[in-house]
């Protein structure tokens, strides 16, 4: 309301020629009316607007439009880019520079420019309102710097900038007690419509005075964070150092002159501050120091290309280590966890909590390897300092002790002044409450140099207000700024904390030795409820999807770790990815975050395709057994070993064997064959799939058609009978041979006949030639069936003369009997020798019912 008031009184101006009597008179009623509110805000050195009738409408909604920028004190932007020095001591000389800008639609003409400086501000409240003012408002804005301090300027036309300095002496100032108080500079001068002196514009900032040294300093922590998004991917080549993939070259945009990283190093190198570093930042560079190729943008994943900023990583890695040597070292859990997501919405998701405390231990790794010293893991640090009793619980899950919080989280009601940063919390746990308006005095545009030197004037100004609360008490305040502070941000905080350093009111402090101050006894120490997080960062907090889909992403990782001869070549890229994952830097940036997800996700589900059952076509088993025959494919550059193939059919009565061993090299197929056993005929599915060695399944079961066409009954019958009857010739041979004895001697001497027996082997072999002997030539009385040859052999006919399809029922054919004396024949077949058969059996014997000659 006083803007506004102020407002309307500087708008007053004298009327022009074609103004009547009758505004005239409203104008001035209404005026008189105002005059009791004005008289306490009108400046006396400056013209009053009371001193000549006003020519507005005389209605309050006059005062609006000269609120407006462009219009009133308002009708020129005034930026204080440098105050210098920052904290002026006695003897010294103040320099204000800045620019002016004319933001109105008309020329500003007969403008001076002067230092005015304000009553002290007792509070930090008031810092912080003065700060959020706008426009010119008579008394809270001083009165100008007595002597000749200002400087004229020539017309201004609309949209003109022009810079300016001004040289002012401490002395001058007459600045009296010791507190914070108001600088500005003014711009004074008249426009075309209102030709009178007059305020068209004031820039403000904050001049800390401490004439003397209090007896008691704030020890102040100031924390330096060194963190970034994450760069890396699961991915990595197959080569034998498994050359990292980056998802973009973004990193060494951040690490080359001038970027954000190295600004960060080049500024923290000459602070007296602790640093705070996410060990991923570390992993990240220490690989880009190396061998690493980064992925095409918009192409495929394995589309890379190779990465080129090897130097600019090794710079940076060996100025840290150089920067950090003999400092504070915090390490944050590797890839900075979002606590508080993980406390309102990974607890609910199995397994969700067992990461942190391997992110911790492999941060406390890392940061040994990589910059060669000892960090602290003692210290979580939530998302922008918000905390509830959920959070701190999830916090110290992993280990650590002290939980960084802020003074807008953990509010206190019943303090009058900031507190001590460390509050006991129970458990041997310590709250860190850093101080808000501290942490948060270089968030925003810090770019414009007006912004950055109000920043650096209301820091300052804000550490001597928080001393002066309680000056007999010395303190100890944390300040935790944002996480990634862009270059300009930095630059400012550097600043502020540089104007400290020659500050009397304050000292640097450890964290370490911030977490061990004594408590303030009167300090809050129950942690706010969850119910109290704020909806705003609430809304950006992972989902809980987020946490299943790492769990699924973890649980298929295990299963694949167990079937690999060298885990080791990929556990280490995806857990650190996991880890990514769920990482502070998705906080507003939830599609980016979804996207590295997926990405992991879908890499690890291409290695595991990539050992996997070959597709089967549907086969016929023709027969009751078979064997069926499962391939499996490795196309992985190593080997797999723990996996179990197991067929399963899908009905009863098709046996498909006992589950397999599958054992792999790399690039590399195994065919396992399964023998089969069926029952019955018809078709059946079989279905194969893969097990891990404790019972999990591996991948998608592959399914083909199995048709058994077993043989009939009707042949089985046949083929039996045929066998029978083979079995049985082999037994009559079989006898046949035992009865006819042994087989003549090749090598024996033939004996000579007698010289009356010529004519009775020559019979004998006249009639071995016809087939019959004489009784059989006569119709006489020749051998029978079942009666004794000349030789003493009986002859059985029977079983020939059946086997021969004889059907006259007549004794001794001709066939029958040449049967029966091929027989005899083959049987006999020697002169009566009784030497051993030496001789190897023909391989293929007369058949039943063939004649030979003998």
């Amino acid at each position: 309301m006083d803007e506004r008031v102020a407002e309307a009184a500087e708008s007053q101006a004298p009327p022009g020629p074609e103004g009547t009597n009758r505004w005239r008179r409203r104008a001035a009623a209404l005026l008189m009316a105002a005059l009791p509110v004005l008289a306490g805000v009108l400046p006396a050195t400056a013209p009053t607007a009371a001193a000549a009738p006003a020519a507005s409408s005389g209605s309050a909604a006059a005062a609006a439009p000269s609120a407006r920028t462009g219009t009133g004190s308002r009708s020129a932007q005034i930026s204080l880019d440098e105050v210098t020095p920052a904290i002026p001591g006695k003897g010294d000389t103040l320099t204000l520079s800045g620019t002016v800008t004319n933001t109105s639609k008309t020329t500003l003409t007969d403008l001076r420019l002067a230092p005015r400086i304000g009553p002290r501000l007792t509070s930090r409240s008031a810092i912080q309102q003065a700060a959020r003012r706008k426009g010119y408002l008579s008394g809270a804005d001083g009165t100008e710097v007595p002597g000749d301090h200002g400087a004229r300027l020539s017309g201004l036309a609309s949209g003109i900038t022009r810079a300016f300095t001004l040289k002012v002496p401490v002395s001058d100032l007459h600045l009296g007690s010791n507190g914070v108080h108001q600088l500005a500079v003014s711009l004074t001068g008249q426009t075309r419509n209102r030709p009178y002196a007059q305020i068209l514009g004031i820039g403000r900032t904050f001049l800390p005075w401490q004439g003397e040294a209090p007896e008691n300093r704030t020890r102040l922590t100031y924390l330096w964070p060194l963190i970034s998004t994450p760069h890396v991917t699961a991915r990595t080549q197959s080569d034998e150092q498994q050359t990292p993939v980056f998802q973009d070259d973004s990193l060494a945009e951040e690490l080359a002159p001038g970027g954000r990283l190295q600004q960060m190093l080049e500024l923290g190198k000459d602070l007296d501050v602790t640093w705070v570093i996410d060990p991923d930042l570390l992993a990240s560079v220490d690989m880009m120091a190396g061998r690493y190729r980064v992925q095409k943008p918009g192409g495929e994943p394995d589309e890379t290309v190779a990465g080129k900023n090897q130097a600019y990583a090794k710079r940076w890695l060996a100025e840290l280590q150089q920067a950090v040597e003999d400092k504070e070292v915090v390490a944050l859990p590797f890839a900075d966890p979002d606590l508080a997501s993980l406390a309102h919405r990974g607890t609910r998701v199995r397994g969700a909590l067992s990461s942190l405390g391997q992110a911790t231990a492999l941060a406390r790794r890392t940061v040994q390897v990589v910059l060669h010293v000892k960090p602290s893991t003692d210290f979580a640090w939530p998302y922008q300092g918000a905390v509830d009793s959920s959070i701190v619980d999830v916090a110290t899950s992993a280990g650590a002790h002290n939980v960084i919080a802020r003074s807008d989280s953990v509010r206190e009601t019943e303090l009058s002044y900031s507190p001590t940063a460390a509050r006991p919390i129970g458990s041997g746990n310590t709250a860190l409450v850093a101080d808000t308006l501290l942490s948060t005095a270089f968030e925003g545009d810090m770019s414009r140099a007006g912004n950055s030197s109000l920043a650096v004037q209301r820091f300052a100004a804000q550490s001597l207000a928080l001393a002066r609360q309680m000056p007999s008490r010395s303190r100890s305040v944390v300040v935790a700024p944002q996480r990634r502070p862009s270059v300009s941000q930095a630059q400012a905080m550097a600043d502020g904390i540089r104007a400290l350093e020659h500050s009397s009111w304050t000292e640097t402090s450890s964290l370490a030795d911030a977490a061990e101050a004594k408590p303030d006894p009167n300090a809050r120490r129950r942690m706010p409820a969850p119910s109290s997080y704020p909806s705003s960062l609430r809304k950006s907090e992972l989902p809980t999807a987020a946490f299943e889909q790492v769990r699924k992403t973890k649980d298929g990782l295990e299963d694949f770790k167990r079937i690999l001869s060298q885990a080791d070549r990929v556990m280490p890229p995806f857990t650190t990815a996991i880890d990514r994952e769920v990482s502070n830097a998705w906080r507003g940036e939830a599609r980016a975050g979804q996207r590295y997800r997926d990405t992991v996700e879908k890499y690890l589900l291409e290695l595991r395709g990539a050992v996997r059952l070959i597709k089967k076509s549907d086969i016929t088993l023709s027969g009751r057994e078979a064997t069926i025959p499962v391939t499996v494919q490795n196309n992985l550059a190593q080997g797999v070993d723990g996996l179990v193939l197991e067929l399963r059919s899908s009905r009863v009565g098709l046996d498909v064997g006992d589950a397999k061993r599958v054992k792999v090299d790399g690039e590399h197929t195994q065919s396992l064959k399964f023998d089969t056993s069926a029952k019955n005929n018809g078709r059946a599915y079989v279905y194969a799939q893969l097990y891990t060695e404790d019972g999990e399944r591996y991948g998608k079961p592959m399914k083909f058609q199995v048709n058994v066409t077993s043989i009939t009954s009707t042949v089985l019958l046949v083929i039996a009978g045929g066998v029978l009857l083979i079995v049985l010739a082999g037994i009559r041979m079989y006898t046949q041979r035992k009865r006819s004895g042994p087989a003549p001697d090749p090598d024996a001497p033939l004996e000579q006949p007698d010289d009356g027996g010529g004519d009775d082997a020559a019979a004998a072999d006249n009639d071995d030639a016809d087939g019959r002997g004489d009784d059989d030539a006569d119709g006489g009385d020749g051998p029978r069936n079942g009666e004794h040859s000349a030789d003493g052999a009986k002859t059985t006919d029977d079983a020939r003369a059946s086997e021969s399809g004889a059907a006259d029922g007549t004794d001794g054919t001709a066939d029958g009997e040449g049967t029966d004396t091929a027989a005899r024949a083959g049987s006999d077949g020697s002169d009566g020798s009784d030497g051993d058969d030496t001789e190897r059996e023909s391989d293929n014997p007369p058949a039943t019912g063939e004649k030979v000659d003998r």
